[in-house]
């Protein structure tokens, strides 16, 4: 098989994988939260039915809504899907692994949530004011310390490119390090607060007082409220899988050059498959065992995270100086 076709389809498979996985992943978090809480539940097949519903239906805009309302939902879809599919997921080395770089998807999520702040504020609803405000309140905190885990990585690895940090930490040149751990906590933090999971927020509510995603998007409806809905679950599976990729990475394929037959794609997919029920079944855990916090302490939480990569950094930097 020629290596160029191989690369195409290692590349186009993690594109396909990612955007089909995501709402079975959601659907798998939504089931063993309501196994935790002794109910039956919906099947994890749910998410796609809900997809389709909402295509099929009318979409109902306001009268005063702009042009960004209408296109917003396709280009945070379409920014969050390119974010997730530069993630090593079954394989480390695919065809556009040079675009993954850690900052160039900070970035890319930030415009996604740039958007849907503007969507939200566009028709001039307090809802959305309120989503807008409380979302860019819980970014300011998240960036930077999103950004110091960054730092941390680039200084034991020496690059900010996903697939050169994984292929490092696989190879176990790192060894035991306190830094990785500590940006593993701080990373799992920003995760919980950038996809609005418990304690953060309530992804299941639409209580006013509580709520951060749902209100901006509280106007939206049929085929628009898809996009959204969609790429809230990518989102998630992007933050998953990134955890994954940075310190788990064991079971990744080598890459899509040629070198990896398919047989080691496939290994690597069932590894990330793998991969993902954990992570579903922890953060069922996690969710259904810890009560949300009031939206005044958040930036307390946000700023533990924060000085867990600062520490991981000047731990770096001090071990250096020694």
């Amino acid at each position: 098989m020629p290596p160029l076709f191989v690369s195409f389809l290692a590349q186009g498979g993690q594109m396909a994988f990612v955007l089909l996985a995501a709402p079975l992943f959601t659907g798998f978090v939504r089931k063993v939260k309501a196994r935790l809480q002794r109910r039956r539940g919906a099947s994890i097949m749910q998410p796609y039915r809900d997809l389709r519903r909402l295509i099929g239906k009318e979409a109902v805009v306001a009268d005063n809504a702009s042009w960004l309302f209408r296109t917003a939902p396709y280009l945070i879809f379409a920014l969050i899907w390119v974010a997730a599919s530069l993630v090593p997921t079954f394989a480390s080395g695919l065809m556009f692994s040079w675009t993954g770089d850690l900052i160039a998807i900070i970035a890319l999520l930030g415009a996604a949530r740039f958007l849907l702040a503007l969507a939200g504020l566009d028709i001039g609803t307090g809802f959305g004011g309120i989503g807008a405000s409380r979302e860019m309140m819980i970014s300011s905190l998240a960036e930077p310390a999103m950004l110091m885990i960054v730092v941390t990585l680039a200084l034991i690895v020496g690059s900010t490119q996903l697939a050169t940090i994984a292929e490092f930490l696989r190879s176990g040149a790192a060894g035991l390090r306190v830094s990785l751990a500590l940006a593993l906590f701080a990373l799992v933090i920003v995760a919980l607060a950038e996809n609005g999971r418990f304690p953060v927020d309530n992804p299941a509510t639409h209580l006013e007082l509580t709520m951060v995603h749902e209100a901006m998007v509280l106007e939206y409806s049929a085929r628009h409220l898809a996009m959204l809905e969609l790429a809230a679950w990518l989102k998630l599976l992007l933050t998953m899988s990134l955890i994954a990729a940075i310190f788990f990475p064991f079971g990744m394929a080598g890459g899509g050059d040629g070198a990896i037959d398919l047989g080691g794609f496939a290994r690597g997919a069932l590894a990330w498959g793998g991969k993902l029920v954990v992570a579903g079944a922890l953060l069922g855990v996690f969710e259904t065992a810890i009560a949300k916090m009031r939206v005044f302490r958040v930036p307390g939480l946000l700023g533990i995270a924060l000085m867990l990569g600062l520490l991981g950094t000047l731990l770096l930097y001090v071990s250096r100086g020694l």
